[in-house]
């Protein structure tokens, strides 16, 4: 069995290939820039060519290529888009026009000259990723499964904030599943209000497998749980400290039992630590975290977590742990699943699909517990 995971982030693209016949230390990986850092790269290059550019395709994470357009505009240089690609930027497409882009149908883009750079826009690359393994010899035809993470804020009515609609969303799948796998669906089962899971799903038409969409917090805090330390303790809080988010996790017997999430350049490392010691002693409150710039808080259990004197019972993960490196009052355990925590999003999607696809379930389970494919080298199944 073989299953295809990609976490797709602001700095990097982490990709997984599971296979069941091998220990999953053993499985093949690979740490790329994301689309949305390749697609600024492109960006650039058109601006210092000074060229007008054409952004295609589908909503895709931003950051760093919507900074890139919008340096693009503010040198002079014009930017036409489509639709479904303007959303990238925002969901309100008078406000993208408002930037300066020019809004065309796919049929006016057909027809622009070309002078004009058409940059597509799109988060998951299956043909490429599948180009990427083939050329070292591994096939990516018998898949049976294909797990992708991306953070969704989801498209907020007008009038409704972004953080308060995203929070809403979180509240939303806690309620109706206390786990961390409802944060993760099948493409046919997606929200419509999750725009960017669905263009996931849209840019995936050529694989030929089960495909299941995952937010990347939940994603990598799922996979954390994994690590042996980790998993050995009944209550934990869990911080994935991203790029762009933070978002914490209180866990317990009975799932999760606290939750919140912020932004991780509007956090400080002392405020940081405040956060965890109340959401730790269930007096977190949700407007402390709206009103300092993040998107909220909520308590399931009101029942005070008792941390432990050697720390453990705080854990981080995350491409920005090493702001923990200097904690005076946390002394925190930083997750290693499987020895490599770059990956801890697809471990976390493996579990989810376990739980989605009844037929992977036995066999992505066993493998997770550390025992799958004991004694087959790698060497004879390539």
């Amino acid at each position: 069995m073989k299953i295809l995971t990609v976490d797709i982030g602001t700095g990097t693209q982490d990709v997984f290939l599971y296979d069941s016949r091998i220990d999953v230390e053993n499985g093949f990986k690979l740490i790329l820039p994301s689309p949305t850092m390749m697609v600024r790269k492109q960006i650039q290059k058109a601006s210092r060519a000074r060229t007008p550019i054409l952004l295609a395709g589908q909503i895709m994470g931003g950051g760093p290529s919507s900074w890139a357009v919008k340096d693009h505009l503010k040198a002079g240089y014009t930017v036409y888009s489509t639709a479904d690609a303007a959303r990238t930027l925002d969901d309100n497409l008078e406000a993208v026009a408002e930037m300066g882009i020019i809004l065309v149908s796919e049929e006016e883009a057909s027809a622009l000259p070309s002078t004009v750079q058409r940059i597509e826009f799109r988060d998951f690359d299956f043909p490429a990723i599948a180009e990427t393994f083939n050329r070292f010899g591994v096939s990516l035809n018998d898949l049976d499964a294909v797990a992708v993470a991306v953070f969704d804020h989801g498209n907020a009515p007008d009038g409704v904030s972004d953080r308060e609609f995203r929070f809403d969303y979180i509240d939303e799948r806690i309620q109706a599943k206390n786990s961390l796998s409802s944060f993760a669906f099948l493409a046919e089962d997606i929200p419509p209000i999750m725009t960017r899971l669905q263009s996931v799903s849209d840019s995936a038409q050529d694989v030929d497998a089960p495909l299941i969409v995952m937010d990347t917090a939940s994603a990598a805090v799922l996979g954390a749980t994994f690590d042996p330390i980790v998993a050995s303790r009944q209550k934990k809080i869990i911080a994935n400290i991203g790029n762009f988010h933070t978002l914490a996790f209180r866990l317990g017997e009975s799932g999760i039992e606290g939750v919140f999430e912020h932004h991780t350049g509007e956090i400080t490392l002392p405020k940081l630590e405040g956060y965890l010691h109340d959401l730790a002693n269930s007096t977190l409150k949700r407007e402390t975290i709206f009103n300092d710039k993040g998107h909220g808080a909520l308590i399931y259990d009101d029942t005070p977590m008792q941390l432990g004197k050697d720390g453990f019972d705080i854990v981080v993960t995350g491409p920005r742990r090493s702001m923990f490196s200097k904690s005076q009052t946390l002394r925190p355990y930083f997750s290693v699943p499987f020895g490599d925590m770059m990956i801890a999003g697809c471990f976390g999607m493996l579990s989810a699909a376990s739980d989605l696809l009844p037929d992977i379930a036995g066999d992505v389970r066993e493998s997770l517990k550390g025992a799958g494919g004991a004694g087959t080298p790698p060497w004879e199944i390539v």
